[in-house]
Order: C-alpha cells, then structure tokens, then sequence
C-alpha cells in the first residue's frame, strides 16, 4: 500500500514538474518576443551567457580586430536558433514528464513520443485519451514556438535596416570611423552649421527613441553587426552626442535648443539599454565627475578646429566645464556598452575603457526597474 501511494505521488510530482517547465517555457517565448517590453526570462538570459561564453573562447585565440568581428557577426544569429532549440528541449523534457505521470512509459518510449509529437512528425501513436490530449498540445506549443521565431525574423531585420540607415549615412557627415570633431569640421567647411538640427539633432533625437525601444524588447539588435566592419550603432551614437556636446560647449554660434533634446534622448536612452543589460552607472552624476576624454585631447581638438576655421568660444575653462557637464551624462554607458558589443576603434568611445570600472558582464536584470536619472544641465541648457 504505502509503496502504491509513493508511486502515485511521483506521478503527480512528475506532472506537476513536467506541466512547469512548459508553462514557464512557454512564457519566456511571449516575454522575449512577444511582449512589447523589456522583460527577458531566464532562459533567454542563460542562452545569451552560455552562447556568448563561448564565443569568448574563441575570441581568446585571435588576435586582430577583423578576425574577432567576422566571429562576432555570427553571434546574433547563432544566440536566436540557441534560444529556439532551448525553448524546444525545455518543452519535450517537460512534457516526457507528463507522459510518463499518465502513462508511464520509460526512457526511449517517453523521448520518442515527445519528440514526434513537438516535431508534428506523428511516426508515433499512442492508445489513450489522456495521452492523446498531450500529445495535441505538445504539437500546437511546438507550432507556435516555432511561428513566434519565423514571424518576428522580419521585425527584427526591419528595426535593423532602420538602425543602420541613419549610421550609414553619418560616415557621410563624421567620416569613418565616425569622429565628433570631423562631422563639426566638415558642416564649417561647408557653412552648413546653421542646418545642424534639421540634418542631425531632431533625426537622431528619434533614432536614439527608436534605438531605445528596439534594443530592450528586442535585446539580440544590440549585438547584430553593421554591414561594414567599421562600423557599429554604439560608436555612431557616440559621435553625435560628442559633436551635440562640443557644438554647445565650444562652437561660437547662435545656441539651438535642439541639441540640448538630442544630448538628453541619447543619454536617456543608452541609460535604459545599460540597465537592461545590468551595466552599473551613476544615475546622478556631478560636474566633478571624472570623464574618459582628457583635458588635452579636449584641447587638441579645439586646436584642430581653429585651425580649420571654426568659430571658437574664448573661454576654454568654461567650454571644457560646459562639455564635461554633457558627456558626465553618457561617459560611463557609452564606453560600457562599446565594451559590451565588442564595437571598432572609434575616437572617444570605443577606443578607451573605463578607469577603475568593473568588468563588463553580460546579463539581465529579471524583474527590473528602471533608475530615476537626475542628469546635470549647464546653466544656459533648457
């Protein structure tokens, strides 16, 4: 009797197992694709560690740059049908569960039920109602999995060609790799100054909405490559809010407000991208705070745009206390995140790492929240 009541008592536990680890599989599959906001699940997060942990181990033996970018650009694709076959094997172990609580076959009998029954292959039948009722049901999670992947393939790769449009044609204005001084330079050669907003602020003010949206519901975007080597959505980010920072802080024209909401919708949304990855920052950063950009790389630059014509603010102190109050906003993220995406040497952004910063970890926060931002603004800013 009591050996009975064991074995009825297993089957129940295996049902109860088996019937949570699909529920639960089945949610990370709505939260990652599904739901239209940064919610990741456990085993979305495990499969872009364990996956990236691996692309690290081969990453260790090359020692070039475009070496390590052309693995890296397999990444992105290899982590998506890693997360599918994941989503899948979670799905069969945990209906192997609930077959053997209702039907108790063993080992190779319950592996091959379940598998062709989340296949839809159908080679094997089965003889009773409550088995056939799972075997339905495997089926149609299996179908959806599957049709959830294939469907948003295209919204993916649609969110991409927006992001790249916009980089693609700042090596046009920054060159390549995109340079904050050089885009300045090349609008004062062409007396172009003037037409800063409607060709680069208010674009890229939306672009960096458009960035944070897709790259927290869609967090695989972060890490899918630009189509040249050269380069990446992280360090065209950098250039723009470097060049919005320089033109208040030091170029001598009319001030336009508009750079001022371009610098805060960049800030604000590399913030929310670095919380979504878990990236520590100080949400309340002080003027005082160290920033990556020296005060003589600040000077060089200066220099090189006097000399090619630049109408220059005289007061160097306030200028530089005016740009190190911008780039305090983004200084700690940008660089983070360049880290984090493995991005190309580019000036101010990807070719420095953080002073006294710990390690870069990819990961997740489950369940996050936000963090309230408290940004500085020079007194003359909005």
């Amino acid at each position: 009797m009591f050996v009975t009541l064991t074995f009825i008592f297993l089957r129940i536990v295996a049902f109860i197992l088996g019937i949570s680890i699909v529920a639960g599989t089945f949610i990370s599959a709505l939260r990652t694709f599904v739901l239209p906001r940064s919610a990741p699940g456990f085993i979305s997060r495990t499969v872009f560690i364990v996956v990236r942990f691996l692309f690290d181990l081969r990453l260790k033996t090359q020692q070039t740059f475009a070496a390590r970018d052309r693995s890296l650009e397999l990444y992105a694709p290899t982590t998506l049908i890693a997360l599918l076959v994941a989503w899948l094997l979670c799905i069969q172990v945990g209906y192997m569960g609930m077959y053997w609580a209702v039907d108790i076959q063993f080992g190779y009998e319950l592996f091959k039920i379940s598998g062709s029954s989340l296949l839809t292959l159908g080679f094997t039948l089965v003889d009773n109602l409550p088995t056939t009722i799972l075997v339905f049901s495997e089926a149609t999670i299996g179908l959806i999995l599957i049709a959830i992947l294939i469907s948003y393939l295209p919204t993916i790769y649609a969110a991409f060609s927006r992001r790249e449009e916009a980089v693609t044609m700042l090596e046009v204005r920054a060159g390549s790799p995109p340079s904050a001084v050089e885009m300045i330079e090349r609008y004062a050669r062409l007396q172009r100054l003037p037409l800063l907003n409607d060709e680069i602020w208010t674009p890229w003010e939306v672009w960096f909405v458009n960035i944070e949206e897709s790259h927290t519901s869609l967090a695989v975007l972060s890490f899918f490559r630009s189509p040249q080597p050269q380069r990446s959505w992280i360090t065209a980010a950098g250039a723009v809010l470097d060049a919005a920072s320089l033109v208040l802080a030091v170029v001598d024209i009319p001030r336009d407000t508009h750079a001022d909401l371009c610098i805060r919708a960049g800030y604000l949304s590399l913030r929310y991208i670095a919380t979504f990855f878990g990236i520590p920052y100080n949400a309340n950063p002080s003027t005082h705070d160290p920033i990556s950009v020296t005060r003589a790389e600040f000077d060089a630059a200066l220099d090189r745009l006097a000399a090619n014509n630049v109408p220059l603010k005289a007061d160097r102190e306030q200028a530089w206390r005016d740009f190190t109050g911008w780039r305090v906003n983004y200084d700690t993220v940008l660089i983070a995140l360049a880290e984090l995406v493995m991005a190309p040497s580019a000036p101010w952004s990807s070719d420095r790492q953080l002073q006294n910063a710990p390690s870069i970890v990819l990961r997740w926060r489950h369940g996050h929240k936000m963090i309230e931002t408290h940004e500085w603004i020079p007194p003359s800013g909005i």
